[in-house]
């Protein structure tokens, strides 16, 4: 067997590229946490593992990428303790005044009730009233004077209708008759030109 103290040139070259892969694993790691805070997204190994584009096994595997999650992931959790209380308060603050403002309208809207139907009790009163005043004779001479008064204006209609044809024609006579004198009152005053 044989043991080297020095690695072989090809072997310290894949280390090195190895250390420098996980170098720049563990940056995106954090420049992901930093962008999700930003966002104020919830910080979760899945979200960092797809927005740093590593493995999930990576960032439980490296202690350095495990502690900037945890880390992160603690803060959040605190801030996001806070942000739901906050938020919880803000909630019932909003549906208190919803409740409080659901019931006057609807306060509002019983008053508003209760008045139509006083109303309506009034007016389906003078209804019955004016109903039960009418007697079955008065209904009936009401109709046949209805009818009288319907007939009479047609007749008048038709009289108006027949005076005014008259009265196109005298207006149409007349214009003849004035046409016809000043004829005769030319030739009078001018004997020749007949």
């Amino acid at each position: 067997m044989k043991t080297t103290a020095v690695p072989e040139p090809r072997t310290a070259a894949a280390l090195a590229a190895r250390r420098r892969k996980t170098a720049d694993a563990v940056h995106r790691v954090h420049d992901a946490i930093a962008r999700i805070r930003r966002e104020k997204s919830q910080v979760s190994v899945a979200a960092v593992a797809r927005r740093a584009d590593v493995s999930r096994t990576f960032l439980y595997d490296n202690p350095e990428a495990r502690t900037a999650v945890s880390t992160a992931m603690a803060e959040a959790g605190d801030r996001r303790s806070q942000t739901v209380a906050e938020l919880d308060d803000e909630r019932e603050a909003t549906w208190r005044e919803r409740a409080l403002n659901s019931e006057d309208a609807l306060k509002a809207a019983h008053g508003e009730i209760l008045a139509q139907r006083a109303r309506i009790g009034e007016l389906l009163g003078q209804v019955r009233d004016l109903q039960d005043e009418w007697t079955e004779e008065a209904i009936q001479r009401i109709t046949t004077e209805n009818t009288t008064l319907k007939q009479r204006v047609r007749q008048l209609t038709a009289d108006n209708r027949t005076l005014d044809e008259r009265l196109k024609a005298a207006r149409s006579n007349l214009r003849f008759q004035d046409r016809r004198v000043a004829d005769l009152e030319a030739q009078i005053a001018d004997p020749t030109v007949h």
